[in-house]
């Protein structure tokens, strides 16, 4: 048998396919075995047994709770940061360039110069120029800082720490979360001065005060809006930059909006050059604007100060040496802004100027007007000497003073007893009171202009006549005496109000009363024969431009207070003087025999209490029925005072006439306001002596100048200021001239 069918299979195929065969199976080849690389095996921690029964149930009920609620917090917080970024990125794109920021005030200020050109009062809203963080003085800026924001370069814009602990003192004050502290940061508190970038909008409806208003409420949706706003704000504009439109905007008292035009209102200096103590005085108005300007107390506003600087040393802007120097020599107002002067006079510019350039300006406006400080001085010091030495202690009686020259240029208006004020009821150019007998002189300006003479005669005497519609009207003088014949000079200069009343029912009430208008005397005047004896109301104002008219030769004065108006940068002015010389009244002959007259007044007649200096002066007293108001108006041959007083509310006067207390301020006032002013004699005219001097003339008014007298007209004329009215002339002396 053949043994071909058990042979070995070829080598070669056993060694290239090791393991195939038997021999390959028990004779295995020897190869070099590689070390397999170490895998790392993650180390499993071993599974806490679960807690059986009732404490593992519950175990594995909060911790699914707890994964639930992570899981919710975190989505939503993602949601919420994404909402914040959205609406921080909107707000960032709504903000406008810095420059557009930096002045936000909605109405123009106003600048009033003296006659001089020198700054003595400012209206509207201030704004000095810009400044920046870089250009203000480090002392501001470093009390700026100190004072509002210690932290203000280490936020972002929102204060969490600040907001806790305003909640915290607010709520333990009593108040609620927000209301009280708010715990804001500077960029916080520029957001609201950009009311969130929400401007004014005239057409809405809203006042300026309740735009203002809504812009500072504290409620949560606002606060919140707020912070949104205060983080768009710091990712648009620098740190530096926000601190800038700070500075710029924020009110600061006395009508200064932004730290130039402060420095400039209050220390007269640029905000560049303020020191510490300035500086500190500044940024402490900050908090309360109105309450601590240092133009409404000093006192206070120092105190203020010394705080700031505390703080300024504890965070280091100021060395112990330099805050104990700036507490020591406190800031001091400069002299414009310690005078306060002429604040009823710009009150009264303010008025009466353009409205579009004035209250409502939207400009930067500079006014020169015709204040003289000096004499503004004078007017202000004689009242109040006389109030302080003349009358009794806790008296609430007022009294006002216009001083002007003869043109009708203002000088100097005080509008009450409190003269430095703004804003307040200004008795010189708002009250409406009764003249009495300082209306005379315009009777006689009518009867002088017609040819009567101030030496004719006239009788004194009971004198009755028939009122339509009233029924038998009899005036009474002030002394209730009748003096008999009496010259024109003589019953004017004692104020007798029957021989008045005769002049005025001569010439005709019309005459008269167009004479007072032309000459000033705007409100409607009295109808009746009383208007003789100033029944009707004007101003002091009026009737001290009305005298001027009498001083200048007859004719007509506007006062006025405004020379010219301009913009501020420009040197052409916009307009000029408004008021000044108007059309003649009378002739000037008559009005030169007018100044004699009413100088009899003061040398001889119920105004000598007038006299001063050796000077010729020339005016009329008045005192209303009831003695609710007494006025002394008159002049010297440079200027015209008038001066008004009484109460408020018409409660009569205790023992004051016009020759009175009214007199003696304005002989204090003008004494003060002719100090270095040389003697100058009144431009007045004495009358041509009466023919047949020696003889008793008859009593009768002559016809006018220039016409011969018709028999008719001169028998009324005799009826009228004859004997012919019922009773008869007393024959009593005559009363002293401090009596009216």
């Amino acid at each position: 048998m053949s043994d071909s069918s058990k042979r070995k299979r070829p080598l070669v195929a056993d060694r290239r396919y090791p393991g195939r065969g038997k021999a390959a199976a028990k004779k295995p080849t020897k190869t070099t075995a590689k070390k397999p690389t170490p895998t790392r095996r993650k180390a499993v921690r071993a599974k806490r047994p679960r807690r059986g029964g009732p404490i593992g149930w519950l175990a594995a009920l909060v911790g699914w709770f707890w994964r639930l609620i992570w899981k919710i917090t975190w989505r939503i917080s993602a949601l919420v940061l994404i909402a914040l970024a959205v609406s921080v990125g909107y707000l960032y794109t709504t903000l406008p360039p810095l420059e557009a920021l930096l002045d936000g005030r909605a109405r123009g200020s106003v600048t009033m110069l003296d006659r001089d050109g020198d700054v003595f009062a400012w209206r509207g809203d201030q704004f000095g120029g810009v400044v920046t963080a870089d250009s203000v003085s480090k002392h501001l800026k470093n009390a700026v800082i100190a004072t509002e924001d210690k932290r203000f370069y280490r936020h972002f814009g929102v204060s969490p720490r600040g907001i806790a602990s305003a909640v915290r003192i607010n709520m333990s004050e009593g108040r609620g979360p927000l209301q009280g502290h708010g715990g804001s940061t500077i960029t916080q508190q520029v957001a609201k001065l950009l009311c969130l970038g929400e401007p004014f909008d005239p057409s809405a409806g809203r006042t300026e005060r309740e735009y203002e208003a809504d812009c500072r409420r504290s409620s949560l949706s606002r606060k919140a809006k707020e912070a949104l706003f205060s983080i768009a704000m710091e990712v648009k504009y620098s740190k530096d930059d926000i601190l800038s439109i700070y500075m710029n905007r924020a009110y600061m008292g006395g009508g200064a909006f932004g730290a130039e035009a402060a420095a400039q209102r209050f220390f007269g200096k640029p905000a560049s050059a303020v020191s510490p103590a300035e500086g500190a005085m500044l940024a402490g108005l900050l908090t309360a604007p109105t309450t601590l300007s240092p133009t409404n107390d000093l006192d206070r506003s120092q105190s203020r100060a010394a705080t700031v600087i505390r703080l300024m040393q504890d965070q280091g802007y100021l060395s112990k040496a330099e805050a104990e120097q700036a507490i020591a020599d406190p800031a001091q107002l400069s002299e414009a802004a310690e005078a306060q002067a002429g604040g009823y006079f710009a009150d009264w510019v303010m008025s009466s100027g353009p409205e579009f350039f004035t209250r409502n300006t939207t400009e930067d406006v500079i006014i020169k007007t015709t204040l003289d400080q000096r004499m503004q001085r004078a007017a202000e010091d004689g009242l109040k000497w006389v109030f302080d030495n003349k009358v009794r202690d806790g008296s609430e009686a007022q009294a006002a003073i216009v001083v002007m020259s003869a043109d009708g240029a203002v000088r100097a208006l005080v509008g009450g007893r409190k003269t430095k004020v703004a804003g307040a009821f200004n008795r010189a150019t708002q009250a409406m009171r009764q003249t009495g007998s300082a209306f005379k002189p315009f009777v006689y300006a009518a009867a002088l202009d017609l040819g009567y003479s101030p030496n004719d005669l006239i009788v004194d005497e009971p004198y009755c006549l028939n009122i339509p519609g009233s029924g038998e009207w009899c005036p009474k003088n002030y002394t209730k005496r009748f003096e008999g014949t009496v010259t024109l000079t003589d019953a004017l200069k004692n104020s007798l109000n029957i021989p008045a009343v005769k002049v005025s029912e001569s010439v005709g009430r019309e005459l008269v009363s167009q004479v007072a208008t032309q000459f000033g005397i705007k409100s409607d005047l009295a109808a009746g024969p009383a208007l003789a004896l100033g029944a009707s109301e004007s101003t002091l104002l009026e009737m001290t431009g009305a005298y001027a008219g009498i001083l200048n030769g007859g004719s007509s004065v506007t006062p006025y207070g405004l020379i010219d108006l301009r913009l501020m940068g420009e040197t052409e002015a916009l307009m000029g003087t408004g008021g000044g010389i108007g059309e003649r009244v009378i002739q000037e002959e008559a009005a030169r025999q007018l100044v004699y007259m009413m100088e009899k007044v003061i040398s001889e007649g119920t105004g000598q209490r007038a006299q001063f200096g050796g000077r010729q002066l020339a005016g009329k007293t008045g005192t209303t029925s009831a003695n609710k108001d007494a006025w002394f108006v008159g002049f010297s041959a440079d200027y015209v005072t008038g001066v008004w007083m009484g109460y408020d509310d018409n409660t009569p006067l205790t023992g004051v006439t016009g020759g009175g207390l009214p007199t003696e301020i304005w002989r204090e006032t003008m004494s003060r306001v002719h100090e270095g002013v040389p003697l100058s004699d009144l431009p007045m005219a004495a009358p041509a002596p009466r023919s047949g001097l020696g003889e008793e003339p008859e009593p009768s008014a002559p016809a006018p100048v220039g016409r011969a007298p018709d028999n008719i007209i001169d028998q009324v004329l005799r009826d009228i200021f004859g004997n012919t009215s019922s009773g008869g002339g007393s024959g009593a002396p005559a009363p002293r001239p401090s009596d009216r």
